[in-house]
């Protein structure tokens, strides 16, 4: 199938993608794009299927030659070190032009930083390095373990209301996260799940308190 001027259009309105976002996608010039979808150029085959592949990897599907669709979701999962760290890269990427809140219930770090091995100092540092987010991570009331605090909010929440089952909100994502013997991660890229989740993590982080660290011994 070939994909058709009318639908590149379509596409870019649906993603919210200026011609410089598409054209930064393929590999080719914001000029090329304009001349495209204005009928002003014939674009080779391999130019569109180029153009359709960017749009297929950001959720896009092609009906016909007429019509487009949003993908409704997908569900991914990974498994064990290499899984968690394919997730986090997972987060990284998502995030990093992402403006918004980072939320992250039901959290035990010590978990995080044996599965993630030396990885885990990697994830810190470069999440340090964004600007534009602002993380809030819910622990278990009395854990005073905060290894990502020069880049997170942490609050405790009562024992009562801590459960052994992480959940990560980002972007319009939501993972659930099983820490057995071979960790699992759960991700599920559908919008309105990930705003159901906010909207409790909301409610959990209204019903927090600050997390009080044990002061240091004088010298």
């Amino acid at each position: 199938m070939t994909i058709t001027t009318a639908q590149i259009r379509g596409a870019r309105a649906v993603l919210n993608w200026s011609q410089q976002d598409l054209a930064d996608r393929c590999g080719l010039s914001a000029t090329s794009i304009g001349s495209i979808e204005n009928n002003q150029s014939t674009p080779r085959n391999n130019t569109l299927h180029t153009i359709q592949k960017a749009f297929e990897s950001a959720g896009i599907e092609f009906l016909g030659t007429t019509g487009i669709r949003l993908r409704s979701g997908e569900v991914r999962v990974f498994t064990g070190q290499a899984g968690l760290i394919d997730f986090y890269e997972d987060i990284y990427s998502t995030v990093r032009n992402y403006a918004g809140d980072i939320l992250v219930s039901n959290v035990d770090e010590r978990l995080f930083i044996k599965h993630l091995g030396p990885y885990a100092q990697t994830h810190i540092d470069r999440m340090r390095a964004l600007k534009k987010i602002k993380y809030k991570i819910l622990i278990r009331e009395g854990d005073d373990f905060v290894p990502g605090e020069s880049y997170a909010e942490y609050r405790w929440i009562p024992s009562e209301l801590f459960a052994s089952v992480p959940f990560y909100v980002y972007g319009d994502k939501l993972a659930i996260m099983l820490f057995d013997a071979n960790v699992t991660v759960i991700l599920m890229d559908y919008p309105a799940i990930a705003s159901a989740y906010r909207m409790q993590f909301a409610d959990m982080w209204a019903r927090s308190t600050s997390v009080n660290k044990p002061e240091k011994a004088a010298a």
